[in-house]
């Protein structure tokens, strides 16, 4: 079920609602990464079934979000996640974020210590700067082969499996071919505050309980993971899931659903 939302200043963000759910479903507020859809959420939405309210949205930038907001910082999108979260009536939900949608995650949960119940951090964490970051971003966007020539090519582009179907999934059909449903330059500066600083201060900030997901050859090291346990040591459980990459949500869905129902089974509603 998708909706539409306008937040305060102006974007539209595309939201999508899982159906059915129980009456009395926990609400889950999914977050997906850079460059990604709401749709990579599909699976372990639908694993983790109707006890949960599941609602996703496409990041300002993303999908079929406006694809040239004029903020895309950190702030702004904490911003959009309370407003999804305001408009769709989610009473302090669990806010499940990967990668970048993670970061935002987190720096809600930071400023927002009463909307959040608790926090499932996938392969997404408060470590910076990263002064290489826009580069690789860019370069990485800049090898798409744009246009795809059909999904199969992309899905083989973006490493096959589950996680390249997932990715080609996200392309937008022209005549001509599959194109991305996202901005280059947008998406360098979705990265810009992360090349110049860190966030351990915000993370310092979170009071709500927090699983910390790792894929085993994800790209965020086991050091970080470890620091944000040694800060928050009462809160926060850190998790490695086996012959996961970057896209745990897509590579181990059902491993990732059994970690986040025995959390949130821990932790009061």
């Amino acid at each position: 079920m998708t909706t539409r939302i306008t937040t305060d200043d102006g974007v539209r963000l595309s939201c999508t609602e899982y159906v059915p759910s129980e009456e009395s479903a926990a609400p889950v507020l999914l977050l997906h990464g850079l460059a990604g859809h709401t749709a990579e959420w599909d699976v372990l939405a639908g694993l983790l079934g109707p006890a949960y309210r599941r609602v996703g949205y496409d990041a300002r930038g993303h999908g079929l979000s406006d694809r040239r907001p004029k903020d895309v910082s950190r702030a702004a999108h904490v911003r959009d996640a309370v407003a999804v979260a305001g408009q769709l009536a989610l009473t302090r939900p669990v806010l499940i974020g990967q990668s970048l949608g993670g970061l935002t995650a987190l720096l809600t949960a930071a400023a927002h210590p009463c909307l959040v119940r608790a926090l499932v951090l996938v392969e997404a964490g408060p470590r910076g700067p990263a002064p290489e970051l826009p580069g690789k971003i860019g370069a990485w966007l800049d090898s798409w082969p744009i246009p795809f020539e059909s999904a199969e090519a992309a899905a083989r582009f973006f490493g096959g499996g589950p996680a390249g179907l997932a990715w080609a999934a996200g392309l937008e059909a022209r005549p001509d071919g599959l194109y991305p449903r996202v901005e280059r330059d947008v998406m360098v500066d979705c990265v810009a505050e992360s090349a110049v600083r860190s966030f351990w201060r915000e993370w310092d900030q979170v009071r709500c309980p927090t699983l910390v997901v790792r894929g085993e050859a994800g790209s965020m090291p086991a050091s970080e993971a470890d620091e944000m346990r040694v800060r928050r040591p009462a809160g926060t459980r850190v998790e490695a899931v086996p012959g996961a990459g970057h896209d745990v949500h897509l590579d181990r869905p059902a491993e990732l659903r059994a970690l986040i129902e025995e959390f949130l089974s821990a932790t009061p509603g």
